[in-house]
């Protein structure tokens, strides 16, 4: 069977094979309840807070800001629905383009009356409108949340983490950001960018899926979002993941250590099938913003009206390759994305593909998916 090409590593990335590897040793000799007093769990409990202490050192957090979560959705249902429930926040300021992860559960919020949503203005290329959101923190007194992700995960926007901690120190707001997308592939520090809660998944830079965590800032006390035993000092109960976690850790430290030579080479691969698109095909529209600041992962490609792109991704997929037009979380379906709806509108005819990247794809298999497109659509 021929070698598939995957171009959908914002929904998810391949494990690593030394993450693989890292998790078998621990499956295989380690298989003690990290809460039980004898040796096996003491064991397994000091590798869990190794991993805590991996996690915490890379992107400038404590151990105890640190809580290990079921993946980025968890982590950003905690974040908002506790900051509303523990720390009085009665308005959440967000965007239309967020992840139905936070979007979901902010409009949820709002139907049963516990908060208020307000949206910031978007620029067409999915940028925020920074003195929009400085006017809306000026609007009213009520007890803030501003949540916006660092990355879009469809069209690959990137925020200015700096400025919006710096609004939110400014006006007395918490600050919540939705990471998942680039945690492993931008630095992150948060003893220099104040934010309030930030959220992020092994899955998204080659560790397993499943796991995930939470940075919760000392200064926001909050009780627990899952109820039942004592783990994660309190805040979430259930046995750990433990082969997840300690895989997450593993996978973020090989990140870390060859960011700047896996941004490179995606960086690479991304202009070149940009630049084949361009030059086999007519009025190809990108919705990544390619010459400003965005996520250099994610190509999102917006192809004319045709009938024979109505089952593009199909198409592609029969043909071997693996993209998406959106969020894999949305359906199992070709549902259409809430994102370009958002930016675009939702007549529009046009077909969008998004095209996302990790250190293993190569120009090769560009030509190769440029030359399936022009047999698909030609």
């Amino acid at each position: 069977m021929t070698k598939r090409i995957y171009l959908d590593n914002a929904a998810t990335t391949p494990i690593s094979p030394e993450v693989i590897e890292t998790m078998l040793s621990i499956m295989q000799q380690q298989y003690g309840n990290p809460s039980s007093i004898h040796a096996e769990g003491r064991k397994v409990r000091a590798i869990i807070e190794e991993a805590r202490k991996v996690i915490a050192k890379n992107i400038g957090a404590s151990i105890g800001e640190i809580f290990f979560t079921s993946g980025g959705t968890e982590s950003n249902n905690m974040a908002l629905k506790c900051a509303v429930r523990d720390l009085g926040v009665q308005r959440i300021i967000t965007s239309k383009i967020e992840h139905h992860c936070v979007l979901h559960t902010a409009l949820h919020l709002e139907q049963q009356q516990q908060v208020q949503v307000d949206f910031v203005e978007l620029n067409g290329s999915g940028n925020i409108n920074y003195e929009h959101l400085e006017s809306l923190l000026q609007e009213t007194g009520k007890k803030t949340l501003v949540s916006l992700m660092h990355a879009n995960n469809e069209i690959g926007t990137l925020l200015d983490l700096d400025r919006v901690a710096l609004l939110c120190q400014q006006y007395g707001a918490y600050f919540h950001s939705d990471t998942v997308q680039t945690v492993g592939h931008y630095p992150i520090n948060v003893a220099e960018t104040s934010v309030s809660f930030l959220s992020g998944a092994a899955h998204k830079f080659h560790g397993p899926k499943g796991v995930g965590f939470i940075y919760i800032n000392s200064n926001n006390l909050i009780r627990p979002f899952i109820d039942g035993g004592a783990q994660e000092r309190n805040m979430r109960a259930g046995t750990e993941n433990v082969y997840g976690i300690v895989g997450m850790a593993k996978a973020l430290e090989l990140a870390l250590v060859h960011m700047e030579e896996r941004k490179i080479h995606i960086l690479e691969v991304r202009h070149y099938l940009a630049e084949q698109l361009k030059a086999n095909f007519d009025d190809i529209i990108f919705n990544t913003d390619l010459k400003g600041n965005s996520l250099y992962t994610v190509l999102s490609a917006s192809f004319p009206p045709s009938p024979k792109g109505e089952l593009l991704l199909f198409s592609l997929d029969i043909e071997g390759i693996s993209v998406s037009g959106g969020s894999a979380c949305s359906s199992g379906a070709d549902a259409g994305s809430h994102v370009i709806a958002a930016l675009h509108g939702s007549n529009s005819q046009r077909k969008t593909i998004r095209f996302s990247f990790s250190h293993y794809n190569t120009k090769a298999e560009m030509d190769f998916v440029v030359e399936k497109l022009k047999a698909i659509l030609g």
